[in-house]
């Protein structure tokens, strides 16, 4: 197959779920449609510039009775009727119909419009087909209400959206709006608001770095192609950006249009470094001229936002260690990332060699008391990231500590000695007062990598239906758990999951030779490719939809979901030597055309029993390894 294009990752609206929110992005610009209608258009944000409660209205004339687009409730002629549309990256296509016999006259009108984002404003067009014999005078009215934008700036794009504010009016312009439609013909009208223009191709590059997946299991091409969806509405490519790309949070209505770290880096570093080519250097060193000792994120001019996060350190080791197996890292780089380690671990008390992570506000801002302080994770993490310094240090010759990995050694040995409960074959979280709580958090599962093989059995037997597992997912807390476990605050705090968890949980399976467990909870999310145009921050566990209000409505960890197909039940295993080994284990046939590593093409067709690798054409044996020389 050729590469992917932005059709292919075309969403028949008629098929969304809970919140439904629909909005579409350009490279600079990202707009809302007016829900309800065919043709109306909400909010958009371009930053700095932010006008959330811009409305543009249509109505119609036809043959001077007028006909209005907002799906109003009743029986008969209730103006334009909503019939469904496509979502796009780049735009939104919508459809409608007006059909009417009144007085012995058939009025039958098509209507579909497409609304196209610009650099600070969106065109939208309007496509209006006669469906009958007669001819009708058609009259265009917009009315775009008189609010203005609001000049917000880049370091104060933060987790919330940008109020209304007053500043400068925006501009309505358009073609002419009257026309007479001659039977079984089709007009166009176009209007743009603020500044237009057409779709531009800032995308086409991440569009060849995808591999392209094909597949007969049921629901996992979807789930892939929507996965990959998420991360391309969180691509921004603004000139005045810190990076270009800047890769938001979240961004689409406006909120999360800021790149936290744990996100960035710690859900699908390996599907994004292929995405950013060359360029994620920069968005490492963005994170690194930041302060992680004082932030969780960074604002689109590179500005520090928020509080220490305690996995900020981690996710920018593991971006590193990714971009490490495409190109050779420079020295100082490694450095860097061991200096901002360094500050990270000072800023957080030692417990022997564990750290005290701190309270909510530094981990996962649950609402009951629980996993905090000294935490099985990221004190797990946290020895990973001093192996993969150490395997950086010896390919870049960085000359960091000799230590790095015996003190992970130590890490892992008193993660279990000081927290792990036999009993309860959980870990314990213990404050500084000595008080303990048994807090069973999906976090757990993120230190497997740290466990002996006795006591990572025993956690992975938590993963059942009831407590961790849900129909529609994985809860964030175990249902068993009546201390912690709540309905309300689903991302962190059960009922349901942060959008990455889930398919990282996974990911964490396969690695750890749980095929069939990876494969349980992954199938559980694969009814969100069927059913959401990009992924959202959360979502249930035990029933499909995410919550109406309050949260993101995108999340670039939503390319969690493609990592784990693709370097978890794919086994596509990329080194920072420069090695790749390929090892699937897949419930179904599958296909991966153009698989991108160091030049290289790599091709893969897997079935459950076997796999064929190509590189560059040329068949290899099963098992091997792919060892491909530094550039």
């Amino acid at each position: 197959m050729p590469p992917y294009t932005l059709d292919d990752f075309s969403f028949d609206l008629r098929r969304g779920a809970p919140p439904d929110q629909i909005w579409v992005r350009g490279s600079t610009c990202t707009v809302n449609q007016l829900a309800g209608t065919v043709c109306g258009v909400a909010g958009w944000f371009a930053p700095p510039l932010a006008a959330p409660d811009s409305r543009l209205t249509i109505t119609f004339d036809i043959d001077g009775h007028r006909v209005v687009d907002a799906a109003r409730p009743g029986a008969g002629d209730r103006g334009l009727l909503p019939s469904g549309g496509t979502w796009y990256p780049n735009r939104l296509v919508r459809t409608g119909t007006y059909h009417q016999y009144t007085d012995g006259r058939l009025t039958s009108l098509a209507v579909e419009s497409t609304l196209t984002p610009g650099p600070a404003g969106y065109d939208l067009s309007l496509k209006i087909t006669n469906r009958t014999a007669t001819a009708h005078e058609v009259t265009v009215h917009p009315d775009l209400a008189p609010t203005k934008t609001h000049h917000v700036p880049l370091a104060d794009w933060g987790w919330v959206p940008p109020p209304a504010g007053e500043g400068h009016e925006i501009s309505l312009d358009h073609s002419p709006l009257t026309t007479t439609l001659a039977p079984t013909s089709t007009t166009t009208f176009t209007l743009t608001v603020g500044r237009g223009g057409s779709p531009d191709g800032y995308l086409t590059d991440v569009l060849a770095r995808l591999p392209v997946l094909t597949s007969d299991i049921p629901g996992l091409e979807q789930y892939y192609r929507r996965s990959l969806a998420g991360a391309l509405v969180c691509w921004w490519d603004h000139p005045d950006f810190v990076t270009r790309p800047f890769i938001a949070t979240s961004g689409l209505d406006g909120g999360a249009l800021c790149a936290y770290a744990w996100d960035t880096g710690g859900y699908a570093p390996n599907l994004l470094s292929l995405m950013l080519g060359d360029s994620i250097i920069d968005i490492i060193e963005s994170f690194l001229d930041a302060d992680l000792t004082d932030s969780y994120a960074i604002a689109p001019d590179g500005t520090g936002l928020g509080v220490a996060y305690a996995y900020s350190g981690w996710s920018l080791v593991a971006l590193a260690r990714a971009a490490s197996a495409h190109r050779q890292l420079d020295p100082t780089l490694v450095r860097r990332l061991y200096d901002a380690i360094a500050a990270q671990d000072q800023h957080f008390q030692p417990v022997g060699a564990l750290r005290d992570y701190g309270d909510q506000s530094n981990l996962l801002e649950m609402r009951s008391s629980g996993w905090e302080h000294v935490v099985a994770s990221p004190n797990a993490e946290r020895a990973w990231t001093l192996d993969a310094l150490a395997e950086l240090s010896d390919l870049t010759r960085a000359a960091l500590p000799s230590t790095l990995r015996a003190d992970a050694q130590q890490i892992r040995d008193e993660v279990v000695h000081q927290l792990w409960d036999p009993q309860a074959g959980w870990f314990r979280s213990r404050y500084p007062d000595g008080h303990t709580e048994l807090t069973y958090s999906i976090q757990a599962f993120d230190a497997l990598d740290a466990c002996p093989p006795e006591i990572a059995a025993a956690i992975v037997e938590h993963l059942r239906p009831g407590a961790f597992l849900g129909e529609y997912g994985v809860s964030s807390v175990s249902a068993e758990d009546h201390l912690h476990y709540e309905t309300a605050d689903i991302d962190w705090s059960g009922a349901g999951a942060y959008t990455g968890e889930a398919p990282q949980l996974a990911l964490t399976l396969w690695r750890n030779g749980h095929p069939d467990r990876a494969w349980d909870v992954l199938k559980r999310l694969l009814w969100m490719g069927r059913h959401y145009p990009y992924f959202p921050q959360d979502h249930y566990s035990d029933k499909p939809g995410a919550p109406l209000t309050g949260r993101r409505i995108n999340i670039i960890a939503g390319l969690t979901g493609a990592e784990a197909i693709l370097h978890g039940m794919l086994g596509i295993d990329p080194h920072p030597d420069g090695s790749l080994t390929v090892n699937p284990v897949a419930p179904g046939n599958i296909t991966l055309e153009n698989l991108r590593f160091r030049d290289h093409r790599i091709d893969l067709t897997v079935t459950p029993d076997t796999h064929r690798i190509t590189v560059d054409g040329r068949d290899l044996p099963p098992g091997t390894t792919l060892a491909v020389p530094a550039r």
